[in-house]
């Protein structure tokens, strides 16, 4: 325990290093913590890639504590200190709810079947190998999928400790420092009301990703707020070109290294970045119509080359390798496909995204309702211009595109029988509508800003309000947001709890109960012997077997009908078997083979009987 912590205090003040040093390079103050792991992140990434990760995660955070230490000692000589940028309710609302959150999920376990199918698997792989997986390591499936969100959880667990929680609380820190990036959207941060609202916003968020939750470590949350931390560092940084450009190539090469899915996202972000380069530019005609291309061509360059580089690697060190992005293989799955089961995945998904009992369609609805009734409260009764109803069009345009990219991804992607199931539809979603529900909040929060009586910051005190009545109606709003904003967070926090209660009977935490992890990779053949049928058909209890005994060879079996001696055979064939849950028929059979009473745990498989471990 007092390794743990000394471990996370030394990762912390890394943090803090890239942080202030960041700061002074003249990052804003709520991108900077996001900001300052991506750039870890890169830096792992390429120690990652060239064989020595557990050197680089041991120089990049004593690099990072070594800043801090030099910008202290500077301090001294009043040189390189940092403005105080004062602190604000929406800063006690993000340390107190975030602890609390980070709280729970030290102490929530992985139960996900896509945690056990890669995401953890990854990072213990990391953990105990010291190495991306190579050819021969048969363990990790998914071999394409790019490590960023691996990486940055490789290095908090190597110095806070391997366990579920530790790992959990790892992406959550990650979520948290992209989620603060939204404050520098403000105009006035000294406002409560305003932000009040983005953090509703932010607790808001949570509910459209309910299928997934934040105790899994899955991407499907990480995606949009990194995303909308570059959207928002675009715009702060618009008048500085060299910042703009350093900011976006950063955030981009990052996001294409999170999951092979990021190109949506990246491409809004292009879009957007191009917006800025064409508005803010500044000299003759001709000289912006040069430096434009050249910024945004070789900001998108520099930004692809990680990936370009991840690219090569998979082709280089897999012959065959899942979920590969592939022309080809899109071109074959598209002849391979039939007119009437296109036209049959369509017609299933125009009815899900018609469905008012999507949560991703009250999701988009939600967000047009707000905005139109935003925009004719503020330019019908405030009598103030705004351009909200020009961003629920931009919006919407954006739901078409995803939609159009998400259908395309079913009918290329995708076998048949999953996609007649329109499999992940709702995770899939709850990404976009997530991101734009932060974009929807920036662009009202702004307007809402825009529309108060008095513009003059300075002068913004408890009498700068148009009557009595208004300044009654911003009191009563502020109280309300910050009401709800801190209810639909703890909402959060008693729903992850609610999650991990009911999960206890469930395969992984059965299995934790018979046994220890194992933290050595080996190619021991385990059974796992599940009384679930649907666990072993979809190989669920394969994969957690895999990844709690670090093995490529754990198999999951449900149907033992068959007679003593073939019972003895079968189970000659394995090194171990671990009975997570009782299984009658294998109870039966180790009796009358071994006279033996069986009914859970963890067993070493000898000639003469089943050993117990643990």
């Amino acid at each position: 325990m007092i390794k743990a912590l000394i471990g996370v205090f030394l990762y912390f003040l890394g943090l803090l290093g890239y942080n202030g040093t960041l700061r002074r390079m003249g990052v804003s103050p709520y991108l900077a913590w996001i900001t300052a792991m991506l750039v870890q992140i890169l830096m792992l990434y390429i120690f990652a890639m060239t064989g020595n990760l557990n050197l680089g995660i041991q120089l990049v955070t004593y690099f990072g504590i070594g800043l801090l230490i030099l910008w202290f000692g500077l301090s001294f000589w009043h040189r390189g200190r940092l403005k105080f940028e004062g602190i604000h309710l929406f800063d006690f609302w993000m340390v107190g709810l975030g602890l609390a959150t980070g709280q729970v999920l030290l102490n929530s376990p992985l139960v996900h079947y896509d945690n056990f199918s890669h995401w953890a698997v990854m990072v213990k792989f990391m953990t105990f190998t010291g190495h991306l997986p190579g050819a021969a390591d048969k363990l990790i499936s998914f071999t394409s999928y790019p490590p960023a969100t691996a990486l940055f959880i490789t290095q908090f667990v190597h110095w806070a400790g391997f366990s579920d929680g530790t790992m959990l609380l790892g992406q959550f820190i990650l979520i948290w420092g992209a989620a603060y990036a939204i404050f520098a959207g403000l105009r006035d941060r000294s406002r409560a009301l305003t932000g009040f609202a983005l953090c509703f916003t932010l607790a808001i968020s949570f509910v459209f990703n309910v299928a997934i939750r934040l105790n899994n470590l899955l991407v499907d949350y990480v995606l949009p707020i990194i995303t909308i931390a570059a959207l928002v560092g675009i715009f702060a940084y618009r008048k500085r070109p060299r910042l703009l450009c350093a900011h976006t190539a950063l955030f981009v090469a990052v996001l294409l290294l999170v999951k092979n899915s990021a190109t949506f996202f990246v491409v809004m972000i292009g879009i957007y970045f191009l917006y800025i380069l064409i508005t803010n530019s500044q000299g003759h005609w001709y000289r912006r119509l040069i430096e434009t291309p050249i910024r945004l061509l070789g900001t998108l360059l520099i930004a692809a080359l990680p990936f370009m580089w991840w690219e090569w690697h998979v082709k280089h060190t897999f012959t065959v390798s899942k979920h590969q992005i592939s022309t080809q293989a899109y071109a074959k799955q598209l002849n391979g496909e039939s007119h009437q089961a296109l036209f049959k995945i369509g017609h299933k998904f125009l009815e899900q995204i018609l469905s008012l009992n999507s949560l991703s369609t009250k999701g988009i609805l939600l967000i047009n309702v707000v905005l139109i009734i935003a925009w004719f409260v503020i330019r019908l009764r405030a009598h103030r211009p705004n351009k909200l109803l020009g961003m629920v069009l931009l919006l919407d345009l954006v739901f078409i595109a995803y939609y159009g990219s998400l259908f395309g991804m079913y009918i290329l992607s995708m076998p048949y029988a999953e996609a007649i199931l329109l499999d992940g539809f709702e995770r899939y979603m709850a990404s976009i509508v997530i991101l734009n529900l932060f974009i929807a909040a920036i662009a009202l929060v702004r307007a809402i800003d825009q529309s108060l009586f008095e513009q003059n910051f300075q002068k913004r005190n408890t009498q700068a309000f148009r009557s009595a009545a208004t300044k009654n109606m911003y009191q009563v709003s502020t109280l309300v947001t910050g009401f709800f904003a801190i209810t639909m967070m703890y909402s959060e926090i008693t729903g992850t709890k609610f999650t991990n209660k009911m999960n206890h009977n469930t395969l992984p935490l059965q299995i934790q109960r018979i046994s220890k992890p194992w933290s050595h990779l080996n190619h021991k053949k385990v059974l796992i012997v599940d009384p679930e049928a649907v666990d072993v058909n979809d190989y669920y209890a394969g994969y957690v077997g895999r990844y709690y005994y670090f093995t490529d060879q754990a198999i999951g079996q449900e149907n033992f009908m068959m007679t003593p001696k073939a019972f003895k055979k079968t189970l000659a064939t394995y090194d171990y078997v671990a009975i997570p849950e009782t299984h009658r028929t294998f109870t039966v059979l180790t009796q009358k083979v071994y006279h033996q009473h069986v009914v859970t745990g963890l067993f070493k498989i000898t000639p003469h009987g089943l050993k117990r471990l643990h």
